[in-house]
């Protein structure tokens, strides 16, 4: 049996590859333990796990998880929400002699196309999760847009991974998004930090009731063509818990369908990144493993 866990914006979840799963809201993770995991199966029968952890930005390599140092973070500063629960579920599994990897997010150090470096971080380690889960069903050409607290739109071309764009840059999710003139205003005034301008600059906290569900459909189908600019015969997908909420809308915006994934597509592609990693895989959509 081969895990994945997909540390989420608002919860942990877990997927153990053979159809069972499980999650816990990250204000509760901080009392995680590795028996947590048992009703996936039973604990000796966990041959190797894939994990996330924030976003993952001082390694460019799936590498294993007693090789990273400071979690494989540059800083836990920055934008993004600070429970405890990912850190508590990142060293019980370190500590708990299960083997495991760690994915990389993609920023500045992964190898993709030096174009879209413009911006430091491109997109937290879950999204290589959905972006192989993905493929294993469309094939390499896939532009994959993530919605829900925030979203998150990727590339893959001929199966490797060529950037991505993060949520404090483009198109808001329900909650997070990228910083107007009134945040910056608000953050010159210290009426907010950057961090909590961030955290309220998604739609629910911007637009009202009617317009939300329309303006998250809008700015994904625009992150979408986007990318479609480096990829014209990419297929496109939608994950996240609002994708099969706003699929129709993207569908019309774009011309074409969309395939849709749930809540569970990353640790679903992390169970099956863990599998191929631990039989031998050495290169994850153009990402090395360490080993």
């Amino acid at each position: 049996m081969f895990i994945g866990i997909d540390h989420g914006t608002s919860a942990l979840r877990f997927s153990s590859g053979n159809g069972r799963r499980f999650k816990i809201m990250r204000e509760k993770a901080v009392s995680f333990s590795p028996s947590d995991m048992s009703c996936l199966g039973p604990l000796e029968s966990i041959e190797g796990i894939a994990l996330t952890y924030s976003m993952g930005d001082n390694f460019s390599a799936i590498t294993p998880i007693h090789a990273l140092v400071n979690r494989g973070l540059i800083s836990r500063e920055g934008a993004g929400k600070h429970t405890g629960g990912g850190t508590r579920v990142f060293d019980e599994i370190a500590g708990s002699g299960i083997p495991a990897v760690v994915i990389p997010g993609i920023h500045r150090g992964s190898p993709t196309d030096p174009r879209l470096k413009a911006y430091s971080h491109q997109t937290s380690p879950e999204k290589v999760g959905i972006a192989y889960r993905v493929t294993e069903d469309l094939g390499g050409d896939v532009v994959i847009s993530d919605v829900s607290s925030n979203t998150v739109s990727l590339l893959v071309k001929d199966g490797l991974l060529v950037g991505a764009l993060d949520a404090c840059i483009f198109a808001p999710g329900t909650e997070h998004g990228a910083l107007d003139v009134d945040a910056i205003r608000n953050i010159d005034r210290k009426v907010l930090s950057a961090n909590d301008a961030f955290l309220h600059a998604g739609v629910n906290h911007t637009l009202p009731p009617d317009v939300r569900i329309p303006a998250l459909a809008l700015f994904s189908a625009m992150e979408c063509a986007a990318l479609l600019l480096l990829n014209p015969v990419a297929k496109v997908a939608l994950a996240g818990t609002m994708a099969p909420v706003i699929a129709s809308e993207v569908e019309n915006l774009l011309g074409r369908k969309v395939g849709v994934y749930d809540e569970w597509c990353a640790s679903d592609g992390l169970s099956l990144i863990a599998s191929r990693v631990f039989s031998g895989t050495r290169n994850i959509l153009g990402l090395d493993v360490r080993w």
